[in-house]
């Protein structure tokens, strides 16, 4: 019997396929669901889409009839994108279910859930119900071979009904309208990782005066050339390639559900998804002066320093996605970014969007005479360290050790917003626990490599040796 504990993680359920997630937990979840969020609308009505890996239409097809089975009526838009899923939840006023796995390998599946209008769900804002739903539901059915939907008594309910609805070119009409790109003409390589890009790319590129040189469109769960993770450097490599080798004016990566962006320019060198984040947000702000831009902690200072500069308002967050929405909803912010590639649009439901990104990086280039290089140049002023992952028995007495050895230095201040934060005049260090794993992840920004460096390697020995 799947563990619920094992599987519902921060933000989203993930786990291996069959062993911790299998088609009875899907519909035990979709029941679920229903009762905790989805009931919030009236009829209750729920959006089901899911991505391009083995397992993800049987995991779909299973959480809709749990669904359905509490009561509610589902709208099954079958292989989207996890963007294209929240422009259907925000568009219709139904809560949403994307099953995928986003970049993990080809054994994990999980589920992607949101409230009504694309509105994140965490641990602490309904996933922890739905967990504990299910592990009830699951124990009486192992029980009495009869899922009894998580009910003391037994509850006669209306079955829901099912429609099937493609969305896409709804969705890519709705993007090129937020996001018009015009200008010169920019030749693009885009490496779909065999993910969800493979489909929605030509679709919202479609149009466009762009000429498209598409690498791994081929829809392939199994990831057959490389993982859809690119944040991972080594994933890369063939996007960098076929930007030289096709004198390419960009290259855009997408992970496996589409939902975060990265990019390299036209030397085939990757542009931080800090840089990307202030060149969005400049370009937001020059059609909202003043309006909030939220950014988490580990972004570069960059950031902030360029929203302040340019008469925003910037609002640092913990990372995670659930954070971000939330403060953004509270602050109307017009834009936010994280580090990890995902970018969020107040006019898409405060959700985030990789294709929105993208198509933000084309208008600003096409706009511009400059190469990629010099146009993101100015976004990306510091060093950074990307993150340093460390596996330690107890983060606790490791992030302690760190506190009392900053503390005392009177150039430094200290924070916990989101583990530890040491900012000096001319460099900062964050250090936070991995939400999933025995880990501790270090982030280190610093005017130049040697300073960066040199932080980054004490900060590393002080982890390491208390580990």
């Amino acid at each position: 019997m799947a563990d619920p504990a094992a599987i519902f993680k921060a933000y989203d359920v993930r786990g291996l396929v069959p062993d911790q997630l299998d088609e009875a937990t899907a519909s035990a979840i979709g029941d679920a669901f229903v009762r905790e969020v989805a009931g919030e609308t009236r009829p209750s009505s729920v959006v089901v889409g899911h991505d391009m890996r083995p397992t993800s239409p049987g995991l779909a097809g299973a959480f809709a009839d749990g669904a359905r089975a509490a009561g509610a009526d589902v709208t099954d838009i079958g292989l989207v994108s996890t963007d294209e899923l929240y422009f259907a939840s925000g568009q219709f006023g139904m809560a949403g279910a994307m099953v995928t796995a986003s970049h993990n390998p080809a054994d994990y599946n999980g589920i992607k859930l949101c409230r009504a209008g694309a509105v994140a769900i965490g641990l602490d804002s309904g996933l922890a119900a739905i967990r504990d739903r299910v592990a009830t539901a699951l124990v009486e059915s192992a029980a009495s071979r009869q899922v009894r939907l998580g009910q003391s008594t037994p509850v006669t309910v209306r079955r829901g009904g099912i429609q099937q609805l493609d969305v896409l070119p709804a969705y890519a009409k709705h993007l090129r309208r937020l996001v018009p790109v015009t200008g010169r003409r920019l030749k693009v390589v885009v490496d779909a990782a065999n993910g969800m890009a493979g489909h929605t790319v030509p679709a919202v590129l479609a149009g466009l005066d762009v000429e498209l040189v598409p690498l791994y469109f081929e829809l392939d769960g199994t990831f057959p050339h490389h993982e859809a993770n690119p944040l991972d450097a080594a994933n890369l490599r063939d996007l960098q390639a076929a930007v030289m080798r096709n004198s390419a004016d960009l290259g855009l990566a997408f992970d496996g559900d589409a939902d975060r962006c990265f990019a390299v320019d036209e030397r085939g060198k990757s542009v931080s998804p800090s840089a990307l984040t202030g060149l969005i947000a400049a370009r937001e702000l020059a059609r909202e002066p003043g309006a909030a831009v939220v950014h988490n902690l580990i972004t570069s200072r960059a950031v902030p320093e360029l929203v302040r500069r340019l008469g925003g308002v910037p609002v640092r967050t913990r990372v995670g996605h659930s954070f971000i929405k939330a403060v953004m909803a509270q602050q109307d912010a017009v834009f936010g970014g994280e580090h990890s590639g995902h970018f969020y649009f107040r006019d898409f439901w405060y959700a985030d969007s990789g294709m929105l990104a993208a198509l933000h990086l084309l208008a600003a280039l096409a706009e511009d005479t400059r190469p990629a290089s010099q146009v993101v140049a100015e976004f990306d002023p510091y060093v950074a360290s990307g993150e340093v992952n460390s596996v330690v028995d107890r983060s606790e007495p490791v992030l302690a050790d760190l506190e009392a050895a900053y503390v005392a230095r009177p150039e430094t201040e200290l924070d916990f917003l989101d583990g530890l934060t040491v900012t000096a005049s001319r460099w900062w260090f964050n250090v936070r626990p991995s939400n999933t794993e025995p880990l501790l992840r270090l982030n280190v920004e610093a005017d130049d490599s040697a300073t960066m460096e040199s932080v980054r390697d004490e900060v590393l020995a002080m982890i390491r040796r208390g580990r």
